[in-house]
């Protein structure tokens, strides 16, 4: 069942800002990079929103920095793990 097409994890967005930076996409396979994902996201807590423009603006800048560290810890492990178990 889907509940909706309006709500996601805003970790996903994150996660994908940081791949972008990192040009993830570029360096990998799409299928390394879809098992990259799922890995981690699985290391991050969720953060369910309906819409982009209420974490705009009602999420501190503290919190959304902090959030961001947990994104590039999470990406810097996976990308270990992955590299450590390819076949």
């Amino acid at each position: 069942m889907k509940i909706s097409d309006d709500i996601h994890n805003y970790y996903e967005n994150l996660v994908g800002e940081q791949f972008d930076e990192l040009g993830i996409e570029d360096k990998y396979e799409s299928d390394f990079v879809a098992d990259l994902t799922c890995i981690v996201l699985n290391q991050l807590p969720t953060r369910y929103i309906r819409h982009e423009v209420d974490m705009a603006f009602y999420l501190p800048a503290s919190e959304r920095f902090e959030m961001e560290s947990k994104v590039k810890v999470a990406v810097q492990k996976g990308l270990e793990f992955m590299k450590a178990h390819r076949e």
